[in-house]
C-alpha cells in the first residue's frame, strides 16, 4: 500500500544531498495572495537554534522524514554528527566526512509530495526534487553540483519488535547532505552583507546565511569572517574586497552595546578604516548589536564606531522614500491613483508625452531620467532619452528602431552619464544619454525577454530563454559592463517578466501550471507565491524595493492588456487614471498599459 506524506509538511524539506556536498532547499512556506513582495528578511534572537534530535518524531514516520531532511542544518562542524544520529548504525561506517570549510549542504526543491512504501521489514522513501544550491560553510549559496532529481533511502525501526515509540534509523542513506528550502528558512537567517563598489562611492550587498545556532555572541565574528573572505562569485566583477591577506585575529569579543574586531588588515590607513566601519555598520544591522564597535589593527586600537550613526551618516541609497505609480493611457504616461495614495505629476511635457508604448523614470539627484519607448511608422519601435528638473522637455531619439522593445530601465550611478538598459528583439542593448543603443553580450544563447536592475546600480536580473538569471555591473571607465551571469533554479517556467522587491529579493512572473508571480531570493533559494493564477501570462511587471516607503512592496503587472496592482489586489481601470477626458458618448474607453513605479 503506497503512502504519501502531506504536502505541506514536507514541502521543501532538507534532504541529505551526498555527505561530501549540503544543498538548501529554495522552496519556502506558500502564501497565497499576500499584500505584497516578502520585506528583507531581520534577525530574531528568538528562532529555534538546533533542528530536531532522532527521537523527537517517535514512531512518526512522516516527522520523521522531515526531521531527517532538516539534520544537516546548523554550524558547518556538527553537520555529519547530526545526520548520523538518524542513520543506522551499519550504514555509518565508510562515509566520507568533510571537515571545516569543505562542509556542503545540497539544497534541494521538493518538487512531489515524498512517498513512503511499506516493505517486509522496513519502508522505503523516495523523494523528487529540484537542484537548488549549495550551501557552503562561509554561507553562500552557489550553484548546484548534483543533477539527481530523486533519492531513494529506508527507514527501518530503531528499536526491538513492538517498541515503535523507540522511532527511525534510515538505512541506504543518500551519500550527500541534503537540505530542503523549509528547513533553510527555518534553522538559518537570510543576511546581507555589504562590499563597496570599485570606486568605492556605493555598498553593494551580497547575501548569505547564518546559522540560527551560531551563538549571540560569535556573530559578530561570522560577518566579519565572511568580509574578510570576499563577495560572492557572481559579484567579483562589480565589487572590491576588503585588501589582500586581511585577516581577523581571535574572535570579536563584547557585551553590553560594546564590541571588539581585531584584524591583521594591511593599508589601514583612516579612510581605509572609516569604509570597513560603514560597510561593518550595515553588515551587522539586522544582528540586533547597535551600540559601539572598536576596530584594532594588530592589537592597536585605531577606530571606535558608533554603529546607528555610522549609518546614519552613510545612507545606502539615499532615495526621499517616495514611490509613485504610473501607466500608459492611449499613448502618453498619466499618473495612477489608488485609494489615499496621492499621486504624482507626470515629469514628461506634453510636447514630448506622445505615442508612447512603455517608459522607465527614474529619479537621480534633483533631475528625473526619462527613458520612453515610441511607436514608429510602419509599427517599428524606438527608444526616446530625455534628462530634466522636473520636467522632462525634449527627448533624442534612437537611430536604431525594432519590431519589439522591452520597458527601459536606469541603472543607477554615482558618477560618469547616465545609462540603461532595454530588450529589444530578443536582445539586451544598454542605451546613454544620447538614445545610441549597444549591444550587451553575457554568452547565454536564447532570447532575452526583460531585464531589471537593483538600486544599488551594481546587479541585474535578466530573463534569458524563460529562466531567471542574474549578473554584477562593473563601472570601470564610466561604461557599465555586465560579468558573467548566475542561474537561478526556482519552481516558476517560462518566465515573463521580473523587478527588484529589495534588495535581495526579485518579483518573478512565469508559469507554475498557472500563470503566477513569486517572491524569490537573490540566489533562487526562498519561494513565497504572490499571486497564485494571474489568468494569464504577465507581460509587464515593476514593484517597489521593500526599502522605500509608504508603498514598499507594491507591485503591478500587465496581463491580457490589463493592468493589476497589489497592496491590496485590484484590477486598475480607466478610473484610476488621472488628467483624461472621458470618451464621447457611445466610444468605449481604453485601458491603461505598461504600469511601472517613479521612484
Amino acid at each position: 500500500m503506497r503512502r504519501r506524506l502531506l504536502g505541506g509538511v514536507l514541502s521543501g524539506a532538507l534532504v541529505l544531498a551526498g555527505l561530501g556536498g549540503c544543498g538548501i532547499p529554495d522552496r519556502t512556506e506558500v502564501q497565497i495572495e499576500q499584500r505584497g513582495p516578502a520585506a528583507e528578511t531581520s534577525w530574531s534572537s528568538g528562532r529555534g537554534s538546533e533542528p530536531p534530535t532522532r527521537t523527537a518524531s517517535g514512531s512518526d514516520a512522516e516527522a520523521f522524514v522531515r526531521n531527517f531532511l532538516a539534520a544537516a542544518a546548523g554550524e558547518p562542524d556538527r553537520a555529519y554528527d547530526r545526520v548520523k544520529q538518524f542513520i543506522a548504525p551499519v550504514d555509518r561506517v565508510g562515509l566520507q566526512e568533510k571537515q571545516g570549510s569543505e562542509v556542503a549542504l545540497s539544497v534541494v526543491r521538493l518538487t512531489d509530495d515524498p512517498v513512503i512504501e511499506p516493505d517486509v521489514d522496513s519502508m522505503k522513501v523516495t523523494i523528487t526534487v529540484q537542484q537548488v544550491g549549495l550551501l557552503r560553510a562561509n554561507g553562500i549559496l552557489v550553484p548546484p553540483l548534483a543533477t539527481e532529481t530523486t533519492y531513494e533511502f529506508r527507514l527501518v525501526n530503531a528499536g526491538p519488535a513492538g517498541q515503535d515509540d523507540i522511532g527511525f534509523y534510515v538505512s541506504d542513506p543518500p551519500n550527500l547532505l541534503l537540505l530542503s528550502d523549509d528547513a533553510l528558512r527555518q534553522y538559518y537567517q537570510a543576511k546581507s552583507i555589504y562590499f563597496w563598489n570599485s570606486d568605492r562611492t556605493r555598498l553593494v550587498p551580497d547575501q548569505r546565511y547564518l546559522s540560527s545556532a551560531v551563538p549571540p555572541e560569535r556573530r559578530v565574528s561570522e560577518v566579519v569572517r565572511w568580509l574578510t573572505a570576499g563577495p560572492s562569485e557572481w559579484l567579483r566583477i562589480g565589487v572590491s574586497g576588503l585588501p589582500d591577506r586581511t585577516e581577523m585575529i581571535n574572535n570579536a569579543t563584547g557585551s553590553d552595546g560594546r564590541w571588539e574586531v581585531n584584524l591583521d588588515m594591511p593599508g589601514a590607513d583612516d579612510q581605509r578604516l572609516d569604509q570597513l566601519a560603514t560597510q561593518l555598520a550595515w553588515s551587522l544591522k539586522d544582528m540586533d548589536l547597535d551600540g559601539t564597535l572598536e576596530i584594532k589593527i594588530l592589537n592597536q586600537p585605531r577606530k571606535v564606531v558608533d554603529l546607528g550613526e555610522q549609518r546614519s551618516t552613510n545612507q545606502l541609497y539615499g532615495f526621499d522614500e517616495s514611490a509613485q505609480r504610473f501607466c500608459v493611457y492611449e499613448g502618453a504616461i498619466h499618473a495612477l491613483a489608488v485609494g489615499n495614495e496621492r499621486p504624482g505629476m507626470v515629469p514628461v511635457a506634453a510636447e514630448a508625452n506622445r505615442d508612447v508604448v512603455s517608459a522607465g523614470l527614474r529619479r537621480a539627484g534633483g533631475d528625473v531620467l526619462a527613458a520612453l519607448v515610441l511607436a514608429g511608422e510602419n509599427g517599428r519601435q524606438r527608444l526616446a532619452v530625455g534628462r530634466g528638473q522636473e520636467l522632462v522637455e525634449t527627448l533624442i531619439t534612437s537611430e536604431s528602431a525594432h519590431t519589439t522593445m522591452g520597458r527601459p530601465v536606469w541603472i543607477r550611478t554615482d558618477s560618469g552619464p547616465p545609462a540603461g538598459l532595454v530588450v529589444a528583439d530578443g536582445a539586451l542593448y544598454r542605451f546613454d544619454a544620447h538614445a545610441v543603443l549597444r549591444p550587451v553580450s553575457f554568452g547565454l544563447p536564447g532570447r532575452v525577454s526583460a531585464v531589471a536592475a537593483a538600486l544599488d546600480g551594481h546587479r541585474i536580473a535578466v530573463i534569458v530563454g524563460g529562466a531567471l538569471h542574474v549578473a554584477a555591473i562593473s563601472w570601470e571607465g564610466g561604461v557599465p559592463t555586465v560579468g558573467p551571469v548566475r542561474r537561478l533554479v526556482i519552481s516558476l517556467r517560462n518566465l515573463t517578466a521580473v523587478d527588484w522587491a529589495g534588495e535581495s529579493r526579485l518579483v518573478v512572473a512565469g508559469s507554475a501550471g498557472r500563470p503566477a508571480i513569486y517572491d524569490v531570493s537573490v540566489d533562487g533559494a526562498l519561494e513565497t507565491r504572490l499571486r497564485d493564477d494571474t489568468g494569464a501570462a504577465a507581460t509587464q511587471l515593476s514593484a517597489v524595493p521593500a526599502q522605500l516607503s509608504p508603498l514598499a512592496g507594491s507591485f503591478m503587472y500587465e496581463a491580457n492588456g490589463v493592468i493589476y496592482g497589489s497592496n491590496p489586489f485590484q484590477r486598475l481601470g480607466r478610473e484610476h487614471v488621472q488628467d483624461v477626458t472621458p470618451p464621447p458618448a457611445g466610444v468605449r474607453a481604453g485601458y491603461p498599459t505598461a504600469p511601472f513605479f517613479l521612484y
